[in-house]
Parts: C-alpha cells; sequence; structure tokens
C-alpha cells in the first residue's frame, strides 16, 4: 500500500511542475488540496469494497466481543446489529442533486480557505454529511459509523462546513433592489379583490417576524437549575440564553431577504431594518411596505396591526395583514421540517450556534432555488416581547390611517 502512495505523490509533483507553476498560490494550494483529497478518497473507498460484508447477528455470539473497524469509537448492544453505511450509500440515501449543487456554490466561492478535517472526506462527502447532521437529530456516534470518521472528526468538519456556508450569505440571503424588487412585489389584499383595489392600494415587498432556536446554555449558567427537579425545572422560566432570537424578512415565495441572530436576552424587534431603511429609503420600491407583526416598529416603510380598542376599519386591516403573516410562518416551518436540529441546538456556544442557524438560513434559500420545498406544520410560538413595545412615528401612523381608509371603502364598495 505504501507504493501505491508514494507513487500518487510522485504523480501530484509532477503535476505540480508541469501545469501548476504559472498559478497563483492561492489556486496552487486549493488544486493541490483536491487532488490529495481525490487520492486520499479513492484509497478509502477502495478499502472498503475489499472489506467482507458483516456476519449477520447471532444471539450465541453475545457474549463473545464485538471487533469494530479501526477508527470506530461505537459499542454494539445486544440484540440490535449496529448500522454500517458507507459514505457511498449515504451519498446516495438523500438527493444527490442538492449535494452536487451546494458542493459547486462552495467550489465557486471567493474563499479559498481549506475545510477543516476533510483529510478522510472529498467535499461532496463533507455536504453529505454536514446535510445529515443538519437535517437529522442524530447523535455524531450515529453519523460516525456511517461516514466511518471518529467523532472528533466529524464535529471539526461540520462546523467547518458551516463557518464556509456562512461566507455565502451576502450572495444568498440579499435585499433585491431596481428590477428585481419591482418583481418581488405583491399586492396587499387578495387576488379576488386585488383588481378592484390594484390602483389605490400599496403593494408589499415583505414580511418581518422572529423566531426562536432552542440551545443549550453554557457553562455555568445551568448549573444552579441542574439541581432542581426535572418537573420544576419545566415550569420555571427559561434562561434567556437559552435560545437564539431569529428575526427575518421574506418575500411571498418565502424566500429570505434579510436576515439577524441574536441571543435571547436581546429582545430588539427590527430595529436594525428600521434604521437601514430610514437612511436608505431607495431599498423600498415606491408606494411599497414591509409588514410586522405588533410588537415591530411602526415606520414610514414598516406596517403594524392596531392595538386596543378596534373598530371595523381597523379590524379589516389586522385581518388584511394576518393574511400575509402566514407567509412568514410557512417559510419557518419549512426550514425547520428540512432542518430538524433547529429543534433543539445541543450547542453551549453562541458563535458557534448562530453559525449553524445561520448555515440553515442559507441553505434554506438555496434548497428554494432548486425547485426543493419541504411543508412543515405552522406551530403557534410563544413570545416574550410584549405586544405594545413597538414603537409607532407619526408619518407611520399616517400612512397606516390612509392605507386602512383606503381599504375599509374598497372593501365597503364590493359588498354593496
Amino acid at each position: 500500500m505504501e507504493e501505491y502512495v508514494l507513487s500518487a505523490g510522485r504523480a501530484v509533483l509532477d503535476m505540480v511542475e508541469r501545469e501548476w507553476q504559472p498559478l497563483s498560490p492561492g489556486e496552487l494550494e486549493q488544486r493541490l488540496d483536491q487532488a490529495v483529497e481525490g487520492v486520499l478518497e479513492a484509497e478509502m473507498m477502495a478499502k472498503l469494497k475489499t472489506q467482507p460484508p458483516p456476519a449477520l447477528y447471532d444471539h450465541s455470539l453475545q457474549s463473545q466481543t464485538n471487533v469494530q473497524p479501526e477508527g470506530l469509537q461505537t459499542t454494539t448492544s445486544c440484540g440490535s446489529p449496529p448500522e454500517e453505511e458507507s459514505p457511498e450509500e449515504a451519498l446516495e440515501a438523500t438527493d444527490g442533486a442538492a449535494v452536487q449543487y451546494i458542493t459547486d456554490l462552495l467550489q465557486s466561492s471567493k474563499s479559498r480557505a481549506r475545510m477543516a478535517g476533510r483529510a478522510r472526506l472529498s467535499l461532496s462527502h463533507t455536504v453529505q454529511l454536514s446535510l445529515t447532521l443538519l437535517s437529522e437529530r442524530v447523535s455524531y456516534r450515529s453519523v460516525s459509523r456511517r461516514f466511518n470518521l471518529e467523532k472528533g472528526n466529524i464535529h471539526r468538519t461540520f462546523f467547518s462546513f458551516c463557518e464556509r456556508i456562512n461566507t455565502l450569505e451576502d450572495r444568498q440571503i440579499r435585499w433585491p433592489v431596481g428590477k428585481e424588487a419591482l418583481e418581488s412585489l405583491f399586492p396587499l389584499c387578495s387576488q379576488e379583490k386585488e383588481q378592484a383595489q390594484q390602483q389605490c392600494l400599496p403593494q408589499v415587498l415583505g414580511v418581518l417576524g422572529h423566531t426562536r432556536i432552542p440551545i443549550r446554555l453554557p457553562i455555568g449558567k445551568h448549573d444552579v437549575e441542574s439541581t432542581m427537579p426535572e418537573v420544576k425545572r419545566m415550569k420555571e422560566e427559561a434562561h434567556p440564553d437559552s435560545w437564539l432570537n431569529l428575526q427575518i424578512a421574506c418575500d411571498h415565495k418565502g424566500r429570505f431577504l434579510h436576515c439577524t441572530i441574536s441571543k435571547g436576552s436581546n429582545m430588539d424587534r427590527g430595529n436594525i431594518l428600521k434604521d437601514k431603511l430610514k437612511q436608505h429609503p431607495d431599498l423600498m420600491p415606491p408606494d411599497s411596505y414591509l409588514l410586522a407583526r405588533a410588537g415591530y416598529p411602526l415606520t414610514a416603510q414598516i406596517l403594524t396591526p392596531y392595538l386596543g380598542n378596534q373598530g371595523p376599519r381597523e379590524e379589516l386591516f389586522n385581518k388584511t395583514l394576518d393574511e400575509h403573516f402566514h407567509v412568514l410562518d410557512q417559510a419557518v416551518a419549512n426550514m425547520k421540517a428540512r432542518f430538524q436540529r433547529l429543534k433543539y441546538l445541543d450547542i453551549g456556544n453562541y458563535d458557534r450556534a448562530r453559525a449553524v442557524v445561520l448555515t440553515a438560513c442559507v441553505l434554506h434559500n438555496v434548497f428554494l432555488d432548486m425547485g426543493q420545498v419541504i411543508q412543515g406544520d405552522v406551530e403557534k410560538e410563544g413570545d416574550t416581547t410584549p405586544e405594545a413595545d413597538g414603537e409607532e412615528d407619526e408619518e407611520g401612523a399616517h400612512r397606516r390611517d390612509i392605507i386602512s381608509d383606503l381599504l375599509f371603502k374598497n372593501f365597503s364598495s364590493l359588498n354593496t
């Protein structure tokens, strides 16, 4: 086997001398990295193919010592054989087109940083491994059996993948401008009313809202709570940093246009986006708005529902906005249905938890571009932000009143 490795090494060096000398240092490193990975992957797959098939499980062998392949740190429980799956089989278990699409995105990105933990995996298998960890609520031990990798290497590989995907944020989660923004607009009212109202009512660019992603508290913040009985602990108010706040603006197709991720103790609602739109009003096409639930600021660019005592006009306006909020709720449900790990991130490091959530947001748009949508069940989420906390500026309140008046007049004319 050493002769094959030496031969492959000499072949790589010859290729460098003949063809790669004119390349830049970054390009040279990238191509050399890919060539070495190809050689190592071919060697690994050759070993897997030459291994004899696993013997059928026999209860008479329970007393014998289980022999694990080299590099695996797992034990086999009595009565159930270990589920072994090669990277080739795992790659076929999910959509190979998605793996190839994401692989191409990473290869075409400007980042030249080499992924950690890829000494025994090609880039496509790295993508497959990472999608497995995101899409299934499985342990590193289970994934280590599928890919014949030690758990520590899987950990490094996954977070390195997330860091590389995060570099695609500006490319995949972008605010529409110009012609693209005009094409993204959709009517404030439902289609059956659109024809009578489209000449006087504004249009919607997107829906703004948030969701919470549960995470594990950092060491030290839950030591006291861990001594409490489980039932009592469940009744206690959760520590604010036991989740991440994910704030999202999406279009009518559920594509994310904007996202910010903060600690649970940060109760800001839309102020970053509000200030950005105020400083750059050209980001909103004329006579268009974002819609947001109560608790978000009411501005010249963001419309929120009426609070307090409501008459027929206010009720109609709020009902119209509610129809749009479902778009955001469904987009979030779809993302969580695809990336099951978001149901609970067993990560106590804020930066790493944030990287995983941002990875899911970026890949949500990637899968939409591919036409692959998973329909999730919308769940009502509790909110720790009082409804009355949303700021209201004078211009925003004035515009909301004008729009609600027009909406009510049009509705009344259609019903007379």
